[in-house]
């Protein structure tokens, strides 16, 4: 059997369930590390990206929360940095360990990655991703006055301040990737969608206040190493049409074309399974010999076994 190398997007909420302590979010992550662990034992190498929008909020709140002179609150860049830390170090231990009980002697390291962003993005002039509390109307503008910020009325519950999602146009740290690679360990990259930063003229690099959608992060990542499949892991063992509908229907082995017509039909939700829809198709238009699945953590042991998911093909 031919060895594959296979991107494995996790999302946030995959580590983070209703307990938000690290315990319980370590827990889950070694309950992960047991499914992706059969990816290693099938022959592929593995590469996995993970979610980080629930702990960064987290974070974000406690750095509010301790704002003061002595000890003032971090930007949104830094954030973003010691969450794909905290997470790369939670699942580079779990995984370790599964290859441990299993006696498989391979190295697991975790790369902390510069996503690099266009500072001319069109996200930068209009931000839409909401992160952070709540805040009274009076409070939101008090502090776009203070900081700058821009803060929106979100469905009636607030004001929340929001920040650009601009798309990913490289990885800083892409050739590291691919040396651990190429030395068979088993790399966590692009967590969070990386840390977004953009090239000045001088072709530095400098941290910006965005959020970078993770799903996009780890397409553009597969891209880069021409990985043989790219893994999009969500609730669902299949994506749906007509979700929850009397005609609903599963999709199992789908076209780009097919993927296309459907979105042009609003059939996914924008901002849960329309971007991992759109990851996908990206994936496979750029990488014609390759496949895109979508399924569930769970699902996964049936994926090696019979192929069962969502496959996109060209």
């Amino acid at each position: 059997m031919t060895k594959r190398k296979i991107v494995v997007a996790l999302g946030g909420n995959a580590i983070l369930s209703s307990d938000p302590t690290a315990q319980a979010q370590q827990e889950a992550l070694r309950q992960t590390a047991e499914y992706l662990v059969k990816l290693i034992e099938n022959g592929d190498d593995l590469i996995v990206t993970h979610g980080n929008g629930p702990q960064v909020g987290n974070l974000l709140l406690q750095n509010i929360a301790a704002n003061s002179e002595k000890n003032p609150a971090f930007p949104l860049d830094s954030l973003v940095a010691m969450t794909e830390g905290s997470i790369g170090f939670w699942l580079q231990n779990a995984l370790q360990n599964a290859l441990t009980e299993r006696g498989i002697k391979k190295e697991v390291a975790s790369v902390v990655t510069q996503v690099i962003v266009d500072k001319d993005d069109k996200a930068f002039a209009n931000p839409t991703k909401p992160i952070g509390p709540f805040y009274s109307e009076e409070e939101a503008k008090k502090e776009m006055e203070t900081t700058g910020a821009t803060f929106v009325e979100d469905a009636g519950r607030g004001w929340r301040k929001v920040v650009p999602s601009p798309k990913p146009v490289g990885i800083k740290e892409i050739g590291v990737i691919k040396d651990l690679i190429e030395s068979g360990h088993v790399v966590v990259a692009a967590g969070g969608g990386g840390i977004p930063v953009v090239k000045g003229d001088d072709d530095k690099l400098t941290g910006v206040e965005a959020v970078i959608d993770k799903d996009f992060a780890s397409q553009l990542l597969a891209q880069l190493i021409d990985a043989d499949m790219f893994i999009v892991l969500t609730g669902v063992d299949y994506v749906f049409v007509n979700f929850n509908k009397p005609d609903q229907m599963k999709l199992e082995r789908v076209s780009v074309a097919d993927l296309e017509k459907y979105i042009g039909e609003n059939q996914f939700a924008p901002g849960s399974m329309l971007p991992k829809v759109e990851a996908a198709i990206g994936f496979v238009k750029n990488a014609p010999e390759s496949e895109a699945v979508i399924t569930s953590l769970e699902n996964l042991e049936q994926l090696i076994a019979n192929g069962a998911g969502t496959i996109i093909v060209k």
